[in-house]
């Protein structure tokens, strides 16, 4: 029976607590919506996110809460790691089976759960109500299946499909590579597939062509796998969803300066320089990074969280912006400045959202991956897709010494910096390469969302399931 307003199927989405998680499930939310006006589709944030977050838009999706237990401060008010995963499990299975009942006897009655693999107690909560229950991955599938291999016991170097021939063990995620870091969330990405034979729906935010070899592999062992993605706004693919210009929620506020910036570049002679929201370097590591930036030539735009300003060298804002060849901003509206003209090379972390970002935008990258998933996205990045370039790291084994005589083992120095720049700038073979693959996988983005494509399938075809259920 049709509900309010005509729905005949109640989706609620359920993401982890970050800008990082929250983003591409909400795309996806989008997409499922857009699928016909059948669907009603509401997005649950914590409590303490939900007060956080600026939204701007977010189409025809819903919004409520649940509560992670610590509704003033969210993740900061918790002890540790383990003592937020726990109370938030306690909570939120609490607090999510409260708003399903909430709903039961409302016009339109929730008839499905789209869950974060990070909360695998969200599926057992939609099980005791007897209702679907879809997983969503927001990483790469060779790292979801990575962790696959790792929860079953069967990991080895020659067991990642499309990898075996070029993975060494750092290129692994780095609760892998690094044995004994932060045991917390190595348990929780491991947990991941604790109960995902359950699940009615596996979603992972990439596109069939891009992982090929690995979905097919993954597929074998969870026959529901769907790729769904690239989740970023419309706008900047297919164009299918009226106004899908933003993500439409955000935790931190953008510096409106960048665009204007920007246009006073010539095409293709900016590096974007992002690390995301959670990286945290050094203060040598920054000092390097400042000056490989500066001594490169080339026009650049860094995004610098306010926590980390104070690293940055004495004068060096005031020198690059008083030359015209930088800008540092605290934040920046990401999509508006890839997809800028004069953005010629994306220095980024290695993130699976802004990597993802700069694939569907064609812009080549050099990652510095930080941890958990980016070492292995910044293999691909290199190795496989060649579409940018993976920084040199100088390990225990070798020494460099800077110009003012410090050794920076374990760093990155800044020739470094200004080699990878220059080779993606402006190299006239390996840059000119890269660039071409980017576009290529730009092109294979688009086809995979517009209709037709197998992303847009895969998602027709949960809607179809889920409107025959209903």
């Amino acid at each position: 029976m049709e509900g309010d307003k005509g729905y005949r199927a109640h989706v609620l989405a359920v993401p982890y607590p970050s800008q990082g998680h929250i983003n591409p499930l909400l795309q996806f939310c989008k997409r499922v919506s857009s699928k016909g006006k059948g669907i009603k589709v509401t997005l649950a944030n914590t409590v303490f996110i939900a007060n956080s977050l600026q939204r701007t838009s977010s189409g025809s999706v819903y919004f409520d809460t649940i509560s992670d237990g610590y509704d003033e401060g969210g993740f900061a008010q918790a002890e540790s790691v383990a003592d937020y995963l726990s109370r938030m499990e306690a909570v939120g299975s609490k607090t999510l089976a409260e708003l399903i009942k909430k709903h039961q006897n409302s016009p339109q009655p929730i008839d499905c759960i789209v869950y974060d693999p990070f909360l695998p107690w969200a599926l057992e909560v939609a099980k005791q109500f007897g209702m679907l229950a879809c997983a969503f991955f927001t990483q790469t599938c060779t790292v979801n299946y990575t962790y696959y291999l790792q929860h079953h016991g069967k990991l080895t170097i020659s067991s990642v499909p499309g990898l075996h021939d070029v993975l060494e063990p750092r290129d692994f995620p780095s609760f892998i590579s690094v044995r004994g870091s932060y045991p917390a969330y190595f348990e929780m990405v491991l947990n991941q597939f604790s109960n995902t034979h359950k699940a009615d729906f596996i979603f992972v935010n990439t596109f069939y062509k891009l992982e090929q070899e690995t979905v097919d592999s993954m597929s074998k062992d969870c026959t529901n796998l769907l790729t769904i993605g690239p989740t970023i706004p419309s706008f900047y693919l297919d164009s299918s969803i009226k106004d899908d210009k933003d993500y439409g929620v955000h935790l931190f506020k953008f510096d409106s300066t960048c665009t204007d910036w920007l246009n006073t570049k010539p095409a293709g002679s900016v590096v974007y320089v992002a690390f995301g929201s959670m990286a945290n370097l050094s203060d040598n590591q920054m000092e390097e990074l400042a000056f490989g930036l500066k001594e490169s030539g080339f026009h650049f735009l860094w995004v610098v969280r306010p926590s980390e300003e104070a690293k940055l060298p004495s004068k060096f804002v005031e020198e690059t912006s008083n030359s015209g060849q930088g800008l540092v901003v605290k934040w920046s509206p990401q999509l508006e400045v890839l997809s800028h003209a004069a953005v010629g090379c994306f220095f980024t972390h290695g993130g699976w959202n802004s990597t993802i970002e700069a694939l569907s935008l064609g812009v080549p990258m050099i990652a510095m991956p930080q941890w958990t998933d980016q070492p292995t996205n910044s293999k691909l990045i290199e190795d496989v897709w060649k579409v940018g370039i993976r920084v040199k790291v100088y390990d225990h084994d070798h020494d460099e010494i800077n110009d003012r005589g410090e050794n920076v083992n374990g760093m990155v120095g800044r020739e470094e910096f200004k080699r990878c720049i220059r080779k993606v700038m402006e190299d006239e073979k390996d840059g000119i390469e890269m660039k071409k693959n980017a576009k290529k996988w730009r092109e294979l983005a688009i086809e995979a969302v517009s209709d037709g494509g197998t992303s847009d399938k895969n998602i027709q075809e949960f809607v179809s399931k889920l409107t025959t259920a209903a």
